[in-house]
């Protein structure tokens, strides 16, 4: 229910932004611009997983390709309980996931080359095993809904805001404002920030949780966490737009941007892994955990 409302709060940030920044360029044209955010809306939330995978190039790998990938993926639905989601790779360097879809019968996991590369087969049974947790904490929606609007609003303000600066005379004439371009071409970037930022980053602690259940084996999640986390600094970051970096694993900008944690769109990796081996020692404790290698290793 609250990630309903987060989503429905989304939507009307779009609308807001969107019919806002027409008003303040084209006056004449608000009725223009209230339409396309309903248009932009409707599409956010049937097709925002679609434009998340194209954005990344992402293609989808049929199980003769990747079997191993398929089996894991496939095991740890069983075990979440969830419909098999579709599996994607991206062709990037670059290691990391997300997962994405409007719900668990159209969830997909995508993950780059780069992670298939670097990571064991328990690191990456773990990273898969925190994608799933999303899909099954059903906050997939409102990630992929609200990388898709971060999106669509810096789309939408270049284009308005190239509209406001090269308009005709005419247009000038019905209200239209040249001063009103550069404003939103200084506001819109922290707009879309602000929108990024909508989604919780308790949601990963969350998924950390869930997905380290799921699997039974949190210690290799931890591990996974911290080759990502190094493999950022030595690789160039995935090709993404800022406002999508919010539905990976691990922020591909976060060894290259020097930010307050206030602003950061994930929490700190050492702090997760932290708590992944923190829930590795409970449970080992309290056996509420299917026994594994890793936690027996732990004893």
């Amino acid at each position: 229910m609250k990630n309903q409302l987060k989503t429905i709060a989304l939507f009307g940030t779009l609308t807001a932004l969107l019919v806002g920044f027409g008003g303040l360029l084209a006056p004449s044209y608000l009725y223009v611009f209230a339409a396309l955010s309903l248009l932009m809306n409707l599409g956010a939330y049937f097709f925002s997983d679609r434009v998340v995978l194209r954005m990344h190039g992402a293609t989808e790998v049929p199980r003769e390709r990747a079997p191993e990938l398929h089996a894991m993926v496939e095991e740890l639905a069983q075990k979440a309980e969830l419909p098999k989601p579709r599996v994607f790779v991206i062709a990037e360097a670059a290691p990391n996931a997300f997962a994405t879809g409007r719900n668990p019968e159209h969830g997909v996991v995508a993950v780059t080359e780069g992670i298939l590369r670097i990571l064991d087969q328990r690191e990456l049974r773990g990273v898969l095993a925190h994608e799933l947790a999303h899909i099954k904490n059903r906050d997939i929606l409102l990630s992929s809904v609200a990388a898709a609007v971060a999106s669509l609003i810096s789309y939408a303000a270049q284009a308005l805001t190239l509209g406001g600066l090269l308009g005709s005379s005419s247009e000038q004439e019905e209200g239209a404002s040249p001063l009103g371009g550069l404003l939103v071409a200084l506001v819109a970037p922290l707009a879309a920030s602000v929108v990024q930022l909508g989604i919780s980053r308790s949601r990963e602690y969350l998924a950390d949780e869930t997905g380290a259940r799921i699997s039974g084996d949190p210690e290799a999640l931890a591990r996974a966490l911290t080759k990502l986390e190094r493999a950022t600094r030595v690789t160039s970051p995935v090709q993404t737009a800022p406002a999508t970096a919010s539905l990976f694993i691990v922020n591909p900008f976060g060894a290259r941007e020097r930010v307050s944690r206030l602003f950061s769109t994930h929490p700190d990796t050492a702090e997760r892994v932290q708590r992944l081996l923190a829930l590795a020692g409970r449970a080992r404790r309290s056996s509420d955990m299917p026994a594994t290698p890793a936690l027996e290793r732990l004893s």
